[in-house]
């Protein structure tokens, strides 16, 4: 019987570090850089809202899995069971799609060294090439 699978939402191209950063990153920043409208805004943050609501943040339970010093790269998978949160996740997706911001859904058995796990979602380091 096969193991669990991961999904991810992220950008097509790495940035500056190296890493393929995810919606929600990219979403924010365009939030940040106040590139969305005010409707677009509201979206966003009822999106925001309701993530934040429906699972933990793994940056507060593991504050260190995120630490570019000690796990470069390191980024969150959804469990693929965690159906309702990867259909929500389209809101963001459209929010990208209106701004021209280039994305892919990867999915994968193996997202590398798991730092952090809940019932939802991973926070892992992949694996050297």
């Amino acid at each position: 019987m096969p193991g669990p699978r991961y999904v991810r939402f992220r950008s097509t191209v790495p940035n500056s570090h190296g890493v393929r950063v995810g919606v929600f990153a990219l979403v924010n920043g365009l939030a940040r850089s106040g590139l969305l409208t005010p409707e677009q805004l509201v979206r966003w943050r009822e999106a925001n809202d309701w993530f934040e609501a429906a699972y933990p943040d793994p940056s507060r339970l593991a504050p260190d899995a995120y630490d570019p010093a000690l796990h470069p790269g390191a980024v969150s998978w959804f469990k693929e069971s965690a159906v309702e949160l990867i259909e929500r996740t389209a809101a963001h997706a459209r929010l990208l799609d209106a701004h021209g911001v280039p994305w892919e859904r990867v999915t994968c058995a193996d997202p590398g060294r798991i730092l952090f796990e809940d019932g939802v979602h991973v926070v892992s380091e992949p694996d050297a090439d």
